[in-house]
Order: structure tokens, then C-alpha cells, then sequence
């Protein structure tokens, strides 16, 4: 039977894939650099156990990250591992818009797409929107100020869980290069969504649309790159993510 690992098995997203790839009845293990009960202790930044974590395996769910410049040494670690291991498949999950979008969290994205791709091992890359609790996040990490700044742009957020299930799925196939980008059911502009955000408990505080047309990053907003045309792919609203959240 294939085996699949999941990188970074304990975070936001690895954490629900490897519980779907095992809900489909797939032979699945984890990793993690901290050595989590029922995970297999891998650092991908120094390297340490990571050629034992990938001893059986034959496809790769990278979903571990650091949110900074150290995600670069991790895939190439890893990439260098799953050569040596024999790893037919590679799964990276992505950010749609990244060419578009000059930021340093999405140029380092696109770096990783091309470290992966080059590296050998056949890959699958799937990019998606923003998650939903990335706009959740930046709205509550403004609770302390008297007013909450929102880029005036559109965003298109997904589900974890929704993006969880399409990696465990590309997994159990056969590498496919990249895939069609997916997103979620709504464009909604942020002053929206943050109305929807208050009304579901996040105060009372107005927000102030923030536009800077002549930095790069905001003209790739500006002009939508951050979306995906044609049929949505998740089917979890922003409100719908909210309301299931106040109500845990």
C-alpha cells in the first residue's frame, strides 16, 4: 500500500489532511520537528531524522512552514531527502496570485515552487486563495486599535478543511505538475467581510480602507490576482466559518 507523509502534520493545515488521508483509508504518517506523540520526528530545517521520516514513503504532503525565509531551506532539505528516499510525489500547496503580488511571504512562495519543481522529484503544486482564518487573523490582531485597517481589495478565502481534503486527494494520484488553482464561494471586499466579522462578535470599532496604488503589491490586488476565475471550489463562506467558530 502507498504510504503518504504529511509535513508539518501538527500545524494548521497538516493537521487535517493527515486526518483525511487517514479517514479515506490511506496508509499516513506525520511528521513533526518537535517529535509530537504519533509523529515522526523530523526537523527540515537542520535536517535531523528527516531521511528516517522518509523511510517507505512514496508521496510527500509539504505542508510544513515557518512564515519566513527559513520555508526555504525546509523544502530544499526536504526535496534533498525525498531524492535520496526515492519519492515518486511530491503535494506543495501554494498561494494563488504569487507572480502578481510583490510581498515577501508570496515571492518566497513562489521561490519554493521553483525549488520543488526543479529538484527532480515529480511534484504537484496546488495553489488556493487565503484562508479564511488568515482575514480572521487580521482583523483580531487589530483588537487594540481605535479603528481596524483593511486593504481595499477583494479576497476570495477558503476553508483549511476544504484545502485539507483536495491535498489528500492529489496525494492519492499521480504527480500532475500544477493544478487548476482553487478558491472559495465568495469575492467579498474586506470592509465586508470585516462587517461580518464585528456582527459576529469582534466589537464595534469602524474600519479604514487602506488603497496604495503605486506599490506593485497593491496593483496586483487592484486587479483581482488574488482570485480564481470560473467555479469556486470551496463551498464554506467566510460568515459560515465565522458563525461555526463563536459557536465552539
Amino acid at each position: 500500500m502507498m504510504t503518504i507523509l504529511v509535513t508539518g502534520a501538527a500545524g494548521q493545515l497538516g493537521a487535517p489532511t493527515l486526518a483525511a488521508l487517514r479517514a479515506a483509508g490511506k496508509e499516513a504518517a506525520g511528521t513533526s520537528s518537535s517529535g509530537r506523540r504519533g509523529l515522526r520526528a523530523a526537523d527540515l530545517f537542520t535536517g535531523q531524522g528527516v531521511d528516517e521520516a522518509l523511510r517507505g514513503v512514496d508521496t510527500i504532503v509539504h505542508c510544513a512552514q515557518t512564515s519566513g525565509q527559513k520555508d526555504l531551506r525546509l523544502v530544499r532539505n526536504l526535496t534533498a531527502a525525498a531524492q535520496r528516499a526515492g519519492v515518486g510525489h511530491l503535494v506543495l500547496i501554494s498561494i494563488v496570485g504569487i507572480e502578481d503580488i510583490p510581498m515577501p511571504y508570496y515571492n518566497q512562495r513562489l521561490d519554493i515552487e521553483k525549488i520543488a519543481t526543479a529538484s527532480g522529484v515529480p511534484v504537484t503544486i496546488q495553489r488556493a486563495t487565503q484562508f479564511h482564518t488568515l482575514l480572521d487573523q487580521l482583523f483580531s490582531a487589530q483588537r487594540r486599535l481605535p479603528a481596524v485597517f483593511a486593504p481595499a481589495a477583494r479576497f476570495q478565502s477558503i476553508a483549511v478543511p476544504e484545502v485539507a481534503q483536495r491535498l489528500a486527494d492529489l496525494a492519492a494520484g499521480d504527480p500532475r505538475g500544477r493544478v487548476d488553482d482553487i478558491g472559495g464561494p465568495e469575492r467579498l471586499d474586506v470592509g465586508e467581510m470585516y462587517r461580518q466579522w464585528r456582527a459576529a462578535g469582534g466589537g464595534h470599532r469602524p474600519s479604514v480602507r487602506i488603497r496604495l496604488p503605486f506599490l506593485r503589491a497593491f496593483k496586483g490586488l487592484d486587479a483581482g490576482a488574488n482570485l480564481v476565475p470560473g467555479k469556486p471550489f470551496g463551498r464554506q463562506t467566510f460568515g459560515g466559518y465565522l458563525q461555526g467558530r463563536v459557536s465552539r
